[in-house]
This record gives C-alpha cells, sequence and structure tokens, in this order.
C-alpha cells in the first residue's frame, strides 16, 4: 500500500513538467509553419448546391383533340395529283390491258401462218386458239366499260372475220374437189380464199398496232 502512494506522489510531480515539454513544442512547430499553407477559412461547400429535382418531359409538338377519333380524321387527298401518283402509287396498267397483250402473240401467230403460206392444218389450229382467247375476253368485259375500247370493238370484228376464214379453208379442203366454181362453190376457190387470207392480215396487223398503242 505505501509503494502504491508513493508511485501516485513520484507521478504527481512529473505530470506539470511533461506538460511544460509539450507546450513548448507545439509553440516551435507553430513558429515553423507561419507562412506555408492555407490560413484562412474552407468554403463552405453545399451553400451552392441545389436539391435534386425530378424533371417531367413535355412533348415538342401539340397533340390533336380528337386524333383517335375516326370521325376527325381529314380525308385523303384523292383529287391530289402528287398523292396520286407518289403516295398512293397507284397501278396505271388496267387488267384489260394485260389481258389484251396476252393476246398480241396469238395474233402475231397467225398473220406469219398467213404471211409463210403455212398448211391448212397450222392456220386452222392458231386460228381455234386465238378466237377462244377472244371469246374469253368477251364474256369478260361484254357490257363493262373496257367494251367501248377501240381495241376491244377491234378485236370483236377479227374474232368474227377469223372464224369465218378458218371455218372457209376447213370447207375447201373438203368440198372443192366436188363443186365447180360456179355459184356456191366459187368460195371456195383458191383466189377468193387468197384475197379473204390478205386482208384478214391487214386487219391482224392493225389490231396489233391499236393494242401496243394503249400499253
Amino acid at each position: 500500500m505505501r509503494k502504491f502512494l508513493l508511485l501516485l506522489l513520484i507521478l504527481s510531480y512529473m505530470l506539470p513538467a511533461q506538460a511544460w515539454l509539450w507546450d513548448k513544442k507545439d509553440k516551435a512547430l507553430e513558429a515553423e509553419l507561419v507562412g506555408k499553407g492555407y490560413a484562412g477559412k474552407l468554403p463552405e461547400l453545399n451553400k451552392n448546391v441545389q436539391p435534386k429535382q425530378k424533371k417531367v418531359a413535355t412533348p415538342i409538338f401539340e397533340s390533336q383533340k380528337g386524333f383517335n377519333d375516326p370521325s376527325e380524321l381529314k380525308p385523303v387527298p384523292k383529287d391530289n395529283p402528287a398523292f396520286i401518283n407518289i403516295i398512293s402509287k397507284k397501278d396505271k396498267t388496267s387488267k384489260y390491258v394485260i389481258d389484251a397483250n396476252e393476246i398480241i402473240p396469238l395474233i402475231e401467230r397467225l398473220a406469219d401462218s398467213i404471211e409463210e403460206e403455212h398448211t391448212v392444218q397450222l392456220f386452222v389450229t392458231r386460228a381455234n386458239i386465238l378466237t377462244m382467247n377472244l371469246d374469253h375476253l368477251k364474256t369478260k368485259y361484254d357490257g363493262q366499260p373496257e367494251s367501248f375500247y377501240e381495241s376491244f370493238k377491234k378485236l370483236m370484228e377479227i374474232n368474227q372475220f377469223v372464224k369465218t376464214v378458218a371455218q372457209l379453208r376447213r370447207e375447201a379442203v373438203t368440198y372443192q374437189r366436188y363443186l365447180a366454181y360456179q355459184s356456191t362453190g366459187s368460195i371456195y376457190n383458191p383466189e377468193n380464199i387468197n384475197q379473204q387470207l390478205q386482208y384478214l392480215l391487214e386487219e391482224l396487223n392493225s389490231a396489233v398496232i391499236l393494242l401496243k398503242q394503249e400499253e
């Protein structure tokens, strides 16, 4: 116990001396740092900082009332050529023109048979193919606006003429050897048949020209 009291007494005498020593060191350090570093006040960093606000995006255009209402929608400019020719891009080729163009090669083949004097069988075969297609064209467009086209009228005339000449050539092969070229039998005369063929050739060529003008 006496030793403990003695130790406390020694420490009480030593503390003031140590405090004086540390105070002397602090003053020496402070004198050494004078004029070095920043000695002013630090700025308040949070002074000019605004609190973050939630931004709401707004459209750059004005909304139109009734946009989804069909009754409020404006009709398309059907009378405007720019809309018809560019936006609409309507096909100018009608179905009639497409159908008529498919008949042109058939007419040209029959014309070749006349010019090159093919056999009666080949001529009649090509004539039948042409008339079947012309009959179909008549059924499809008869009574329609296309029936007033000049090309349609021309094709219908040719249709009847081709049928007549083809029938004449078929009958001539069978009957001309038995009939005298007088009265009824004269229609099977080779000269008369050739005249009919030449007239038919002219009509076929004119029909092709007319059809190509309507493409």
